[in-house]
């Protein structure tokens, strides 16, 4: 299937596989098979990082080295533990030892405040993109423009397995219209598996309990628009859409009801503004942009 230019522009290398988290929590011997995988299908064009935590490194390399084939230098973000100085230790170790395998190029990290953030941004070297996960439940702004200043992205979490792990809409699109204004870019994780809002199961349990999920379309699109003059109401409203009918996927260029973005802005979005969203399912979210194509190809015609 042909992906339009734009919807290409909005997702290439949009996808970090954090397979080893839940709801999936796979192995890690199977992550690393899936992500191996997908990096050879024709949908590796939205492959982003591998997720792993800096205290299964050791684990992934063993993993590694029982695939036959690998055919390019994996890019890796990991999760720092509490001690950055001690991760910081076992990632450049690891770089020197594998880095004609694979390469930890991000750190993500957690902090609450300034000064928390200001001790990671100074304690991991320039040569690693830095994101500092925040909690967003009160106005996240002064700590996002504390993280611009100190050269750091920022992360935010869209989801879990649990009702109450979900952000608001207005919490959300106030994190992004923040991260807009102060110019600080950010990934999403968790709770993104699906390309447009709508109600979802939790988890992959038959009995799980279902929610309202943000979908990555919608919070990319966001993004787009919010660093484009869109106001916070309009934003929330978009984050909020459940509609696939309300988008539209040009060449030149994405809308969403009234609204339309060029290519060129949601090239600079993706390179200024939003990084990434971290996803245990690469398959999920790849087949249901399919489906959602396909729908809406067989609509027009």
């Amino acid at each position: 299937m042909r992906f339009s230019e734009s919807l290409t522009a909005l997702l290439s290398k949009s996808i970090d596989y954090a397979g080893l988290f839940p709801p999936a929590a796979l192995s890690m011997n199977d992550a690393v098979k899936n992500y191996a995988r997908h990096l050879d299908s024709e949908d590796s064009w939205a492959m982003g990082r591998f997720v792993v935590p800096v205290m299964r490194l050791s684990e992934f390399v063993a993993s590694v080295k029982s695939i036959s084939s690998h055919k390019r230098i994996w890019q890796l973000t990991v999760l720092a533990g509490a001690d950055i100085d001690h991760d910081l230790r076992l990632i450049s170790a690891f770089n020197a030892i594998n880095g004609a395998t694979a390469r930890i190029e991000a750190i993500e990290s957690k902090a609450a405040m300034d000064d928390e953030i200001r001790f990671l941004a100074s304690a991991v070297p320039k040569t690693f993109r830095l994101f500092v996960e925040l909690p967003i439940a009160a106005d996240p702004s002064e700590l996002i423009c504390v993280a611009g200043e100190s050269g750091a992205w920022v992360k935010v979490r869209t989801g879990g397995v649990t009702v109450d792990a979900f952000p608001t809409s207005v919490q959300l699109a106030r994190f992004i219209d923040a991260c807009a204004k102060e110019n600080v870019g950010f990934k999403a994780t968790a709770g993104l598996h699906h390309p447009i809002r709508s109600t979802f199961s939790l988890t992959y349990e038959p009995a799980s309990a279902t929610g309202k999920m943000f979908g990555y379309l919608n919070v990319f699109l966001a993004a787009a628009f919010l660093r484009n003059g869109m106001d916070m109401d309009e934003a929330v409203m978009l984050l909020e859409e459940e509609s696939p009918d309300a988008f539209a996927f040009g060449d030149s260029g994405i809308s969403w009801r009234a609204h339309t973005i060029a290519i060129d802005a949601l090239r600079r979005t993706r390179e200024q503004t939003i990084a990434s969203f971290g996803s245990c399912s690469f398959t999920e979210p790849m087949n249901e942009i399919r489906d959602l194509i396909s729908l809406k190809h067989s609509s027009i015609h």
